[in-house]
């Protein structure tokens, strides 16, 4: 009985065989003798410099002025890229682990191994399973030329040469550093997931240099099956961990492969690497949306550098976040802040949303149509004064007005029916009084203030006559980029020009679209401290320590609030709201968007400063005085309606004196107008028992009176004024509120029923009304109790 091995009859050399003891050099003859068929396109592979240039992320980094990152942008949808990562930056772990699963004699080879090639013919020769000969060199090649790439059924014999063709000529021209580099950064690993930075930021949420030896083994094992089944996955994954751990120089550790299957499990549920991150997603998408639409634009670069500056967005964003949390209770989570450079432009911060306090993060209020509320105010005068029907100076009648319409009587009121009576135009404007801004669009026409709107850039779907007289107190939808635009028109004197997200953004020249007197004239009316402080009072938040102008708004029903002012160098425009529309609670001008406006402004202003801006050529100042409403009591000195002062006026409309022709006005108009009676009462001797009876001059019955939510809440009172009687008392629901024939009241929302009474209870006229605001409190709640 012989025991020996046996082997096949190896075959002659007549019949094109070659020994069975020398495959490998068969199996070269063969690869040359067909290698001709492939060699051309093998030699068309591109250099390593031409395949990093032509690297495209699924992403694009937005760059801020400084170079830093401010926001990372998903651009592509149909693969998911990360950056290119050097092979320095990637995990040491992973290099070996991908070495020792893939190709072990990687650094050994000349871009194919035939030892390994050899084996894997003879095996498939005899229907043995071997490890595929296709080394990291050819995978690459594949990887790089679509010829060479495997489908469905595999590849053909010239895909076959052809690659390994490939394979020698990139192994010729490339570094093995760079072959390896090149494939980590080009191979799909699972999914859409393709290249080494996807997979460590998606899988493991970190980046590729931070990799230990578990996580480069599960990556290495899907780089042999993408989209194997996580058992598979784990347990290839298993087997390349025990090879790391046996590498000359490694302490010998035991693998856990039960607990490597539940971290492989894990792993590939997780999904880390977010669509979009960085502190400015809105201003991301605007601006490759308008770079986009740029005739003959290129595609999505790797990296697009911004207008933004980085410390001012990032101070934006905090200050936002930071006001937002201090108005927790009162029903307001949204907001939007964006600066702008007065001479240039630039949008210099960017800030979309109240990010994770909102619900609807990705809203961008820059863009988003909201009512404007009173600060359409500026433009309606500048125009006014522009076509000479108004000055600064000129007295606008603050008393009630019913206007004629298509469609009843339009009644404009202030905020607590305090109407003052005869003030400038000054007055009006800085201190944001609604019915003078009523009596101004009177004068301008709905029609000829909508196409001034429009001349500024503001996007009204209507017409004028649709808004008719409420377009003077805000009632159209604008958004906060237009409106800040339109005040960065103002600051540059009436010339208005594009908003440029990018250096170099080609645009429109400057166009003038207001007068540059009327708009210089509007800016000193809104940095007048002492104009404003008759609503604001005189250390309002809207005072800076630097020259500023700045004009505040609200909406009805408290649904936006805004401040927009501009500095010698920068505009800065605020809305602070609700995404949904929901009305905030007790959110005036003065809490809601101003503070935010300030800060950013003081930021901005932190170590430059903001000068005086210098009148343009013709325009006039002149000192002016104005004159008393009436005649003083006899022996008293006139009463003037405001303080003499220097006015700024449009030439040939300058005049030294405003004054009102008026004759004797009853106490009862002057209640009404919020000024006291000018005549003197006679004495009389009447006892309390011969005392006539009192009646209620103001409020009317039946007075329905809304809050101006653009006055802080502390500041609005509801005037009461009664005629005759003695020791006079107010009652309010039941409740004494007040004493004497004038009382002021700090009205509180709801229906009222008011009484006046003597000091014997007495109740000698009462009436109804109602005070409408945002906050009301609900039905059967009594009103604070007043210290």
């Amino acid at each position: 009985m012989c025991c020996c091995t046996t082997s096949p009859r190896p075959r002659s050399a007549s019949s094109g065989s070659i020994p069975v003891a020398d495959p490998a050099l068969w199996w070269r003859r063969l690869a040359l003798t067909l290698a001709a068929a492939a060699a051309l396109p093998a030699h068309a592979i591109p250099s390593f410099t031409e395949v990093r240039q032509d690297f495209r992320p699924s992403d694009t980094l937005v760059l801020s002025q400084e170079g830093e990152v401010v926001q990372r942008l998903r651009t592509d949808a149909t693969v998911r890229r990360g950056q290119w990562v050097p092979l320095a930056d990637i995990s040491p772990a992973l290099r070996a682990a991908l070495v020792l699963s893939e190709d072990k004699r990687f650094y050994e080879h000349s871009g194919v191994d035939w030892r390994a090639a050899s084996a894997a013919a003879w095996g498939n020769l005899w229907n043995q399973r071997t490890r595929g000969a296709s080394t990291i060199t050819m995978q690459l090649a594949g990887l790089l030329d679509g010829d060479w790439r495997q489908g469905p059924g595999g590849r053909s014999v010239v895909q076959k040469l052809g690659q390994t063709v490939a394979a020698q000529v990139l192994d010729r021209r490339w570094r093995k550093d760079q072959v390896l580099e090149a494939y980590l950064n080009l191979v799909p690993f699972r999914s859409e997931l393709v290249g080494i930075d996807a997979l460590s930021r998606t899988l493991f949420d970190k980046a590729a240099h931070g990799l230990d030896d578990r996580e480069a083994a599960v990556a290495a094992a899907l780089v042999r099956a993408p989209n194997a089944r996580p058992a598979l996955v784990s347990q290839r994954a298993c087997g390349v961990l025990r090879d790391l751990q046996q590498r000359p120089g490694q302490a010998a550790a035991r693998v856990d492969c039960d607990a490597l299957d539940l971290f492989v499990t894990a792993a590939l549920q997780r999904r880390a690497f977010g669509a979009s991150e960085g502190m400015a997603p809105h201003f991301a998408r605007y601006l490759l949306r308008q770079q986009q639409a740029v005739p003959g634009a290129a595609p999505v670069p790797e990296q697009v550098a911004s207008t933004l500056r980085a410390p001012l967005q990032r101070f934006a964003v905090q200050t936002l976040a930071q006001h937002l949390r201090e108005l927790q209770g009162r029903n307001v989570e949204d907001g939007a802040v964006l600066v702008l450079d007065n001479a240039t432009g630039a949008v210099l911060a960017w800030v979309g949303s109240s990010g994770q306090l909102s619900q609807a993060g990705e809203v961008d209020g820059v863009q988003a149509l909201r009512q404007p509320g009173s600060t359409l105010k500026p433009f309606l005068y500048a125009q006014a004064i522009a076509e000479r029907r108004l000055t600064a100076a000129s007295l606008v009648d603050d008393s009630p007005a019913h206007i004629a319409t298509a469609g009843g009587l339009y009644i404009p009121q202030n905020y607590d029916r305090q109407f003052k009576g005869w003030v400038s135009a000054r007055t009006a404007l800085a201190a944001s009084l609604n019915v003078p801004a009523v009596r101004t669009l009177v004068m301008v026409t709905p029609d000829a203030f909508h196409r001034q709107l429009g001349a500024l850039g503001l996007p009204l779907r209507e017409s004028g006559d649709y808004f008719g007289y409420s377009l003077a107190l805000g009632s159209p939808e604008v958004p906060l980029l237009h409106l800040t635009n339109a005040f960065r028109t103002l600051a540059n004197g009436g010339n208005r020009g594009p908003v440029r997200a990018w250096p170099g953004q080609p645009g429109a020249a400057p166009v003038r679209a207001i007068d540059a007197g009327a708009a210089f004239i509007v800016g000193d009316i809104l940095s007048d401290g002492n104009a404003r402080s008759r609503t604001f009072g005189t250390d309002s938040v809207l005072a800076t320590r630097f020259w500023s102008a700045v004009k505040t708004g609200t909406s009805k029903d408290m649904r936006d609030n805004w401040a927009v002012g501009w500095s010698q160098r920068y505009t800065v425009g605020v809305w602070v709201g609700n995404a949904s529309g929901a009305a905030m609670h007790d959110v005036s001008g003065s809490s809601g968007a101003a503070p935010i406006w300030a800060a950013v402004m003081g930021f901005l202003h932190a170590r430059e400063p903001s000068r005086v801006p210098t009148a343009p050529k013709g325009l006039v100042r002149q000192a002016v005085q104005f004159g008393p409403l009436q005649a003083a009591p006899e022996g008293a000195a006139p009463l003037p309606l405001e303080a003499a002062r220097e006015e700024w006026f449009v030439p040939g409309t300058q005049q030294a004196r405003f004054a009102i022709d008026a004759g004797p006005a009853d106490d009862a108009v002057a209640a009404k107008r919020g000024t006291s009676p000018l005549r003197a009462a006679p004495a009389t001797a009447e006892t309390a028992d011969e005392a006539p009876s009192a009646r209620i001059l103001a409020p009317v019955p039946g007075t329905i009176i809304a809050l101006d939510p653009d006055i802080p809440p502390e500041r609005q009172r509801l005037q009461f004024v009664a005629s005759g009687g003695r020791d006079l008392r107010w009652r309010i629901d039941g409740r004494e509120q007040g004493r004497g024939a004038r009382s002021a009241w700090p009205p509180w929302p709801g229906r009222h029923q008011l009484e006046l009474v003597d000091a014997r209870g007495k109740v000698h006229d009462t009436l109804q009304f109602e005070v409408r605001g945002a906050g009301v409190r609900a039905a059967g709640a009594s009103p604070p109790a007043r210290r």
